[in-house]
């Protein structure tokens, strides 16, 4: 299969936080391949901000460095990097002084009609500074886009300060919240999977579905980043941004066309229909120490620490659609494999004919998200032989790394689309702000449940399942999780 690859003008993007870890592990590696497969013209400009004082021979040797490090391998070869390097620019600036801002100002007005975008690869207690400076120092022009990565707030409160404090300066339209989960293909091909396809879409419902797992686990603890997580915990950190984002998708009415309005009013509905979360329903687990980590707490460095490294759920959506399905939800670090995948659970047939054989477990539609992307069907298949009517389960697989040969590689990570996208305009794989908003007064009322409570969260084994409550969860329900599995079925 070829691979079309559509060049877009040559832009300007400002990258604040350069220096810093996403930058060179995602945001770098993401416009090099770009440019490499040339959708990114050679006229475009990459302005790294930072603090630090640094040449422009400096500051190309340590983005050649990152690039090095962090770059797969026989993306780009020495030329290509070369060539891209060529597109750099550095400005210091202070983002909470006065020195630089000019500075930027005028090497961005040498080129005054490109595509304007500011990437806020920094701290997220600066993103409503940096976004008021560009708006007040006249940086920011009409057509400029501005992208943020989460969290858009701690809690609904704050993310409706840094709602407003953006749009005093930035119309909705120019305000890209980013979120890399929704970047991923078999994210989008769970769209395409539902509207582009006649066999699914009559199935999607409570008549035949009898419930949906999301599952997000991780093997790594929050060692390096227990300042972060200790004030965030794994509900703010990942289900009111990327898994509440999967959910909607699963979980949304057809757009009348797919544009990014359309879809997200349709995302919207989805977060509005959710029931209240009782705290009954929710569990929270801590990580012990074991399998050659330390423990949660340990690694926090905050031996009376109360956040939750797990959190495992059970939401309902009451619409006509969903009414009955039940939503579980569960992540969290130091669980036994690093996997993201979603299992669509069919219900039973309503009358088995096999009097003296029961068929196996009935119809599972997976979506893996990482690692090996791909979708599976589990279908009920006769055992092969004599002896009557056995079954079997099967899966019907499509890995996307063997259906679509070398293009996987072509086609990169969710960051190459997400900034590809910034640049073109489109919005349908970002959040909008009062998406953000009703995620957050989702959760926040269970959060603040779960702190009036006073119960610490469970302690679970490194590298197991989760907390043994979490299983509970299902089994009260005469369900189970799926298995975290290093690899998909087979």
């Amino acid at each position: 299969m070829s691979l079309n690859i559509n060049p877009v003008e040559a832009f300007d993007l400002v990258v604040f936080g350069i220096t810093g870890d996403l930058a060179h592990r995602k945001i770098l590696p993401a416009l090099c391949h770009r440019f490499s497969i040339g959708q990114i013209p050679k006229e475009t400009r990459i302005i790294g901000v930072a603090r630090g004082e640094k040449s422009k021979e400096q500051f190309h040797a340590e983005m050649a460095e990152a690039l090095d490090k962090h770059l797969p391998k026989g993306r780009c070869d020495d030329q290509c990097v070369k060539d891209f390097l060529d597109c750099f620019h550095y400005v210091k600036l202070d983002v909470l002084g006065e020195d630089g801002w000019q500075e930027l100002k005028d090497l961005l007005n040498e080129r005054p009609n490109p595509v304007r975008a500011f990437y806020l690869s920094v701290a997220p207690s600066l993103f409503a500074e940096i976004s008021v400076r560009l708006g007040k120092s006249g940086i920011a022009t009409e057509g400029s886009r501005i992208v943020l990565e989460k969290p858009f707030g701690h809690d609904l409160q704050s993310a409706k300060d840094l709602n407003a404090r953006l749009k005093s300066c930035f119309d909705e339209c120019q305000i890209y919240r980013i979120d890399h989960y929704l970047g991923k293909e078999t994210v989008q091909n769970l769209m395409a999977l539902r509207f582009a396809n006649a066999l699914f879409e009559p199935l999607w419902n409570s008549q035949h579905i009898d419930h949906v797992q999301i599952t997000v686990a991780e093997t790594l603890g929050i060692a390096g980043r227990g300042g972060y997580y200790d004030h965030a915990g794994a509900m703010r950190d990942m289900v009111q941004n990327h898994m509440m984002q999967v959910m909607c998708l699963i979980a949304m009415e057809p757009p009348a066309r797919f544009d990014a309005d359309s879809v997200r009013d349709e995302k919207l509905k989805v977060i509005k229909a959710l029931d209240p979360l009782d705290i009954r329903n929710t569990v929270r687990g801590q990580y012990r120490a074991g399998n050659g980590g330390g423990s949660y707490r340990e690694e926090a460095e905050n031996p009376d620490s109360m956040t939750e490294s797990a959190v495992a759920l059970k939401a309902a959506i009451s619409n006509w659609r969903w009414s009955g399905v039940p939503f579980y939800l569960r992540t969290g670090k130091r669980l036994r494999a690093h996997v993201s995948e979603i299992m669509i659970k069919f219900k039973e047939p309503p009358h088995n004919i096999f009097e003296q054989s029961r068929p196996a477990e009935g119809n599972a539609l997976i979506l893996r998200l990482q690692p090996g992307e791909g979708i599976t069907l589990m279908m009920t298949i006769k055992e092969p032989g004599s002896g009557g009517m056995r079954f079997l389960r099967v899966p019907l697989d499509m890995s996307f790394a063997e259906t679509l040969g070398g293009r996987t590689g072509v086609l990169g990570n969710a960051y190459e689309r997400l900034i590809m996208d910034v640049i073109r305009g489109d919005q349908t794989l970002f959040m909008r702000g009062d998406e953000a908003e009703a995620a957050w007064a989702w959760v926040d009322p269970v959060i603040a449940a779960w702190q009036e409570s006073g119960e610490r969260p469970q302690p679970y084994d490194a590298l197991g399942s989760g907390p043994e409550a979490a299983l509970a969860l299902m089994h009260r329900d005469g369900r189970e999780w799926r298995e975290i599995e290093t690899e998909p079925d087979a």
